[in-house]
């Protein structure tokens, strides 16, 4: 065993730390709360207000709550320096509160280990003690970012859950370090310019997807180290490609080893019984009223970006924090009366706020479902500051228009069009996630109308109407070559479906129309002056609009029947020469080659309100790309 803990006038929390962790603004809280190791050992600090005694228990005290006691320093908060202690070794708090004992696992843990047995009496995941040093080699990337910037600039996001991914072997998943070259070589061949990673820190239930956290500063032990894990970041980002990650603000997991009353008490979740347990995902809901709880999440946000070099947060389910009565029947309403969950959006306010001024490279990203007014716009301007937002009514609307069958399109057009209403209400995320590939939905292959053929060729148009489409871009994995089954997180994708004609076409397809999206400023410009329409028609479900910036211009052309349409009249907005971009119904993509020869010449004669006009033919479920010769 190691030596006694300090004398009690030694002290690890300054003062001024407690002062700032009282008004919830020790917003780098990592810092100085959690085990830090330092030459001759390790000091261990923790939130812990309700409890009588706080024991640090470990490999380098035998596990014995009686050597290594700490000191209640104010604030709710206790320390103690354990003499010896190293780095790899692990470690727990014993929380008495009465008679209530608890072996918790340190909220500020940066790593844990698999849950294992440390004798009779302490289970389940343990802290290890690790100062985080690693060698970052993607100083030009982290130079060169900037997260204001990339709303004028291509965003173009591939989605992944690195545990099903691919395999190894059956039931084996890659390693972080593993995962780096392949993950890297994949979206660069793609043209993505971003990963979002499906939540990393630690969960005990893998089922959860990583949305069930029990440790929020630690990166999950299932794929590898800490330190693992920022080479496959350090690798992404010396390939010039950005790294979001999902974080959950929202719930915390229920695990006895984690956040559930930490310390005897209702610490992190609500007191209120109605506002604590949350009825979608059956886990508690943090109490943002708190100091305690505000310093932990903005701290951890910035932990992300500081430690692991992360580009983006998005933030999960943030209409959940927004609205006190989110999918419950019984709730406890705010000071006012309402439903608006104050201290909740403070705290988003505060987060954004804290990310950009520390780390202003780096954006925000909200998954926000509801009609909340300026969730990207900036806080001094009363929105909640995030940069983007997920579209989800497009999302919803375009799939529940591309799983009718063409025929009876024409009566559902309004599903195709209703968002172009709102496009630049905020600045937008199209996502085609996870959440639509899961749950019974099937995949997106199978929603799509038709034999094999016209599946392939209705999600072609699926994609090129998300590439038109102003906003952001992102995929899940699997989409880049329409994945045919559901999404199983224990199960590997179906990377033999490249192979096939219509599966190889259609990542043929993704490729290019991320190479089109790179070099297209037209398509980089989500605001008004950047699209326009030049026509619809609704009887012949056929979408005709233009994407444009100074004087480029760009037309997407739809047609979403198996007619084809021979010389049909586009306006355009000047004469010259109009190259055919993209053609989905190329043979390389799975198509029946029907198009216009590469090019088409306009003619001065007056179409959709504009002077000049090309006449080409529409293949039958495709779309076509034109974009003018300067």
């Amino acid at each position: 065993m190691s030596g006694k803990s300090q004398p009690v006038s030694s002290r690890w929390l300054s003062d001024e730390d407690l002062y700032f962790w009282d008004q919830g603004e020790l917003i780098k809280s990592y810092e100085r709360l959690g085990g830090h190791v330092q030459k001759d050992g390790a000091w261990f600090a923790v939130w812990a207000p309700h409890a009588d005694t706080v024991h640090v228990i470990g490999d380098f005290n035998d596990w014995s709550a009686e050597v290594h006691p700490m000191q209640n320093i104010g604030s709710g908060c206790w320390e103690c320096f354990v003499p010896g202690a190293l780095p790899g070794q692990r470690y727990k708090y014993r929380i008495r509160n009465g008679l209530h004992v608890a072996d918790k696992c340190d909220p500020f843990a940066v790593q844990m280990e698999p849950p294992v047995s440390h004798g009779s009496s302490v289970q389940g995941l343990s802290a290890v003690l690790n100062p985080l040093q690693y060698d970052w080699q993607d100083e030009a990337w982290m130079k060169e970012r900037d997260g204001a910037a990339t709303l004028g600039r291509p965003i173009s996001i591939y989605e992944v859950h690195l545990g099903s991914w691919k395999h190894k072997e059956y039931g084996i998943s890659l390693s972080y370090r593993e995962l780096a070259t392949a993950l890297a070589d994949h979206v660069s061949s793609l043209g993505f310019t971003h990963v979002e990673l499906l939540p990393v820190a630690e969960h005990a239930f893998y089922g959860s997807w990583g949305y069930q956290v029990v440790g929020y500063f630690s990166p999950t032990y299932r794929y590898g180290t800490p330190e693992d894990l920022m080479f496959l970041i350090d690798t992404l980002h010396q390939r010039g490609i950005g790294v979001i990650m999902d974080w959950v603000p929202a719930h915390f997991a229920t695990d006895p080893q984690g956040l559930v009353y930490y310390d005897g008490s209702t610490l992190f979740e609500y007191d209120d019984p109605k506002m604590r347990y949350h009825p979608d995902w059956g886990t508690y809901i943090f109490d943002y009223g708190k100091a305690g709880v505000r310093n932990f999440l903005i701290s951890n946000a910035l932990f992300w970006l500081d430690r692991y070099h992360i580009d983006a947060l998005r933030m999960d389910a943030v209409a959940s924090m927004l609205y006190r009565d989110y999918s419950r029947d019984e709730w406890s309403p705010n000071m006012y009366g309402e439903r608006e969950n104050l201290e909740a959006i403070e705290v988003l306010k505060k987060t954004n706020e804290a990310v950009y001024s520390y780390f202003p490279g780096a954006f925000t990203i909200a998954e926000e479902s509801t009609a909340f007014q300026g969730v990207s716009a900036p806080t001094y301007d009363q929105g909640l500051g995030f940069m983007y937002k997920w579209n989800m009514g497009w999302m919803n609307d375009v799939l529940e228009y591309m799983h009718e069958d063409p025929v009876h399109r024409k009566y559902h057009h309004n599903r195709l069009t209703f968002s172009f209403v709102y496009a630049f209400s905020e600045h937008y995320i199209l996502p085609l996630s996870h959440d639509e590939v899961v749950h019974g939905k099937g995949s997106l292959w199978n929603r799509m109308p038709g034999d094999e053929w016209q599946k392939a060729a209705n999600y072609r148009l699926l994609l090129g109407h998300m590439y038109g489409h102003p906003g952001k871009k992102m995929l899940f994995m699997g989409s880049e070559f329409a994945q045919t089954r559901e999404w199983d997180h224990d199960h590997s994708l179906n990377w033999d479906l490249v192979s096939s004609p219509l599966h190889g076409g259609i990542l043929r397809l993704v490729k290019d129309l991320n190479t089109l999206y790179l070099e297209c400023p037209a398509l980089w410009n989500d605001a008004p002056d950047g699209w326009a329409w030049i026509g619809e028609h609704v009887n012949d479900s056929i979408l005709v609009y233009e994407r444009r910036q100074g004087s480029e211009s760009v037309v997407f052309a739809l047609n979403m029947t198996p007619v084809p349409r021979e010389n049909f009249r586009i306006g355009v907005g000047e004469e010259g020469t109009w190259r055919e971009r993209l053609n989905s119904d190329a043979s390389l993509y799975g198509g029946s080659d029907i198009g216009n020869m590469g090019r088409v010449d306009s003619m001065p004669v007056p179409c959709h309100g504009r002077p000049a006009s090309i006449v080409v033919v529409l293949p039958p479920l495709a779309f076509l790309v034109f974009r003018k010769d300067p």
